[in-house]
């Protein structure tokens, strides 16, 4: 086993074993009884519990490579000036997507993580982690209106999923540019591909709308303001950017063969499962699986054929996040690509980005 895996491991272990004490202490954090108060006082609680969680996780980690090797640097190379300088960027990006895809779509995704992907993808796994985090308390705790969400911080454990997971795929070379595959792996590749493509488009965006029929644009809710015209605006754009992106991701398929593009798309087939299963317990207990999201209607919809409250905010959760995350993965690989590989490289983990692969 390598050091790194050995680090990684008590760094786990120690973030699961703060995590489960937390929870211990502080009792039940079901909000159910006393809804108006209880909400912010178990979200508050929530936060906290994966705050120190974390914490402990990256000391440990930390600790275990100075016992190893008297230096800290698979953290501290992460965080060279371009990194420092492209994670306010990020944040900034994963907000701005985010609160209009919240507050004027009514489509089943997020795109509030493709910054994180980002700074993950070049940087590295921790400085991920850290965009995601800050990302998601910001969002809530800083910004104001119409740019602040309540829903947000909770989820911030989520996001740091995200950006480690991302990080992790970018150093294993997941996002590397394949053109010019072979016709029978590419065959595959695309086969995986358009049967994902078709398997959570199919289920994740047809069935669940009123009377059967998709609006891309929520209508205000029944004595609710409309939203604010920026995010009207932000929305038609967003609308554009998922077209977009499916078009270039068989584009890249066919046209270029390059089947990065379906290893991109596996990579945020995984990340998508995992972070269903992270977020469906926050969701229902903090939120009673209402977040304010174009997926509060697939919640709805499960419930209303008969799952209980956690059973539909899974599902929704493993409907929503695939989707969500196999298009935030793709079009942080079309980005990748629009790049200059001398600027990629230039990152701590660039050259894992933009090297070229003959796997």
């Amino acid at each position: 086993m390598s050091q790194t895996w050995v680090r990684a491991i008590v760094g786990l272990v120690a973030f699961f074993v703060v995590l489960v004490a937390g929870i211990n202490v502080t009792g039940t954090l079901d909000v159910t009884a006393d809804p108006n108060t209880g909400l912010i006082a178990a979200q508050n609680t929530i936060i906290a519990i994966l705050f120190v969680a974390l914490l402990a996780g990256l000391i440990a980690y930390a600790a275990t490579e100075y016992a190893q090797t008297r230096r800290l640097d698979s953290i501290t190379r992460q965080f060279d000036t371009r990194t420092i300088v492209l994670i306010p960027i990020a944040i900034a990006i994963n907000i701005v997507l985010g609160q209009t895809v919240a507050a004027a779509l009514k489509v089943p995704i997020y795109l509030d993580s493709i910054g994180t992907i980002l700074v993950g993808v070049l940087a590295g796994p921790i400085a991920g982690a850290v965009t995601g985090g800050l990302a998601n308390l910001i969002w809530t705790y800083v910004l104001p209106a119409p740019f602040h969400s309540d829903y947000a911080a909770p989820f911030f454990i989520v996001a740091v999923e995200i950006g480690l997971l991302a990080g992790i795929f970018g150093r294993l070379g997941f996002f590397r540019s394949r053109p010019n595959t072979p016709p029978a792996r590419l065959a595959i590749g695309a086969i995986v591909v358009v049967a994902i493509v078709a398997i959570i488009g199919f289920y994740g965006f047809v069935p669940f709308y009123s009377s059967g029929q998709i609006s891309f644009f929520a209508p205000p809710a029944e004595g609710a303001a409309a939203p604010d015209p920026v995010f009207v605006i932000l929305g038609w754009l967003v609308a554009l950017l998922v077209i977009g992106a499916v078009v270039g991701l068989l584009a890249l398929l066919f046209i270029k063969r390059d089947l990065g593009a379906a290893y991109v798309f596996v990579a945020g087939l995984v990340v998508g499962i995992v972070s269903a299963i992270i977020s469906a317990p926050i969701s229902s207990i903090v939120f009673g699986g209402v977040t304010g999201s174009g997926t509060d209607i697939l919640v709805a919809a499960f419930q209303q054929a008969g799952s209980s409250l956690r059973e539909a905010v899974l599902k929704q959760g493993l409907l929503s996040d695939p989707i969500d995350k196999t298009l935030t993965f793709f079009l942080v690989f079309a980005i990748l690509g629009a790049l200059s590989r001398r600027f990629v490289a230039r990152f701590p983990q660039g050259e894992a980005a933009v090297g070229l692969s003959e796997g």
